[in-house]
């Protein structure tokens, strides 16, 4: 009996190990490193740490769990938090984690410089333990959110007969579609725009549209859009990935009181520093859908095609 007991509870701390969140800190500082674990340790998180970029590379690597958050500092030996962040980047097992920068670098200029590389937050020193479980919760829900997207377009996806043959073998396109569509309140999602018309998907344009806009619609709600906004996205089942951008513009007889629409380009691979240069095109369309002004599709396009085929730093 005191051998199954012991089995059961080595069983049960096992699981809840494994429902505990992992945040992967990467700090040169001892006594922070150790003042951080004991506070999301206590908080019912599970820490592993590195004391520089070049130290964290390694560990990730000889990890089987991805950590679910990273918190980094800026300025360590041997690799630096902004060297850290451009490799994970680039990395498709790496690059959808959250990433968060917890430094002593606190002018605007620092901070700006931060947030344009596309980190998730950045933080300065010292920060409050409330403040910093907040974001990592916040940060930790979106994410959870962008997984939950993620597997309802693969389960759609999956119902269908699709050929995964890829798309650049049948034809001499780029394989890559730029996606418009506005928001109905009779018809739903409707598709107002792709180009190039020749492009093609596995399955019907139409359809990839409708679903991306429904399925990222569940990280705002069915609610106002209070800010334009975007989210990469890896849609696995026709191994292309999205960058999903929304926005609005007021209209009194449309729900809300605004007309709201999704822009999106869908390509074999898009990273993080490629998506921030996508999102300054897309405001720069979005200005002009707003205020009704005509735009050159095909040099939007091919600004889109620059971003895929240069190098991103």
């Amino acid at each position: 009996m005191l051998i199954v007991f012991l089995l059961y509870n080595f069983k049960k701390k096992v699981i809840n190990l494994k429902l505990k969140p992992l945040i992967f800190i990467v700090e040169d500082n001892e006594d922070i490193i150790f003042n951080l674990k004991l506070s999301l340790e206590s908080n019912n998180f599970q820490v592993v740490s590195a004391s520089n970029g070049k130290e964290a590379l390694k560990t990730l690597s000889d990890m089987d769990q991805v950590p679910d958050l990273i918190i980094s500092d800026i300025m360590m030996p041997k690799m630096d938090g902004y060297e850290l962040f451009k490799t994970l980047s680039n990395d498709n097992r790496l690059n959808e984690i959250p990433f968060i920068f917890l430094t002593a670098r606190a002018s605007p200029e620092d901070i700006r410089f931060g947030k344009l590389l596309g980190v998730d937050d950045y933080l300065t020193k010292p920060v409050l333990e409330e403040d910093l479980l907040a974001v990592i919760k916040g940060k930790l829900s979106r994410k959870k959110k962008i997984s939950s997207i993620d597997a309802q377009v693969k389960e759609y996806l999956s119902s269908h007969d699709i050929d995964l043959t890829p798309s650049l073998l049948k034809s001499h396109g780029k394989n890559v579609l730029l996606l418009m569509v506005f928001w109905d309140d009779r018809l739903g999602p409707e598709l107002k725009l792709w180009h190039p018309k020749e492009e093609t998907l596995p399955i019907p344009i139409e359809k990839v549209g409708t679903q991306l806009f429904n399925a990222a619609m569940l990280i705002y709600g069915q609610e106002k859009i209070i800010k334009a906004d975007g989210i990469l996205l890896k849609i696995e089942n026709i191994n292309r990935y999205g960058y999903v951008f929304f926005d609005s513009y007021p209209d009194p007889n449309e729900r809300f009181g605004e007309k709201q629409y999704m822009l999106a380009l869908i390509a074999p691979k898009i990273n993080y520093f490629e998506s921030l240069k996508i999102r300054e095109i897309f405001l720069s369309m979005t200005k002009k859908i707003k205020q009704a002004r005509n735009y050159n599709i095909n040099e939007i396009y091919q600004k889109f095609l620059n971003i895929l085929t240069t190098s991103s730093l």
